[in-house]
């Protein structure tokens, strides 16, 4: 048998990891709907593979918030309220303002030709996201944005606020997506201000920065407070 490191435990992660974000990914879709109930065996027959590597993939997706445990009938996709979603544009508005302060004061030359790439790369996730918002392609959208984001944030260097900032970003499109889903044209709906918050960061035009992202933030709670009657209820994902 392989040790801790060996071929067996290495494929194993990878299952596991490959199981977590194809799952992610159909909650983003909306083909597993919020409260939906499943279990391990149920996931297991569905990708053609043992019981071990999805239940962990299914205690990860549920420590990152996504999922439900329940001990004797499996796990559901987790209802998040308009509350949670106004929490977690508080949240991340925290964050990305201290890091907005950091990138300002630490920010290296952009002339630098490394910054430059990066920043260069981010803005190009940017211009991605901003066409499919344009074209209301809301799947496309949600995978240019977290590369985006998080893209964005790898610039400040500090993995730990990365990777929380992901993880916010994540929780809020699940709780967000299916009553976008519900609308016949996202076209014009959708934030697009992708390059303008690079290019304001470029320049170290922090108030800048900040104004776009508490556009960004009322825009996309105004939108769901009105799919959603403003109400506290489960917002059913989305």
């Amino acid at each position: 048998m392989p040790g801790p490191s060996g071929t067996g435990a290495v494929t194993r992660s990878t299952l596991r990891q490959q199981i977590a974000d194809a799952l992610r990914d159909e909650v983003l879709a909306g083909r597993l709907q919020p409260g939906q109930e499943f279990t391990v065996k149920e996931i297991a027959e569905q990708y053609g593979v043992s019981a071990t590597p999805v239940r962990e993939a299914l205690v990860d997706l549920s420590a990152q918030g996504l999922l439900d445990a329940d001990h004797h009938r499996g796990f559901r996709v987790h209802e998040y309220s308009v509350d949670d979603f106004r929490g977690m544009i508080e949240a991340r508005s925290l964050v990305t303002d201290g890091m907005f302060l950091a990138l300002a004061a630490d920010l290296p030359d952009p002339a630098d030709p490394r910054i430059a790439a990066a920043l260069s790369g981010v803005r190009r996730r940017g211009e991605e996201a901003q066409r499919a918002a344009a074209a209301g392609e809301l799947t496309v959208l949600i995978g240019y944005d977290l590369r985006y984001w998080r893209e964005l944030a790898a610039l400040f260097g500090n993995p730990y606020l990365c990777d929380f900032l992901h993880r916010l970003r994540v929780q809020s499109w699940v709780c967000t997506v299916q009553h976008l889903r519900r609308l016949s044209d996202l076209r014009g709906a959708l934030w697009a201000g992708h390059t303008e918050l690079v290019d304001a960061l470029a320049h170290r035009d922090v108030p800048g920065a900040r104004a776009l992202v508490d556009a960004y933030n009322a825009h996309s709670l105004a939108l769901i407070e009105g799919l959603t009657g403003g109400g506290d209820g489960g917002i059913a994902g989305g």
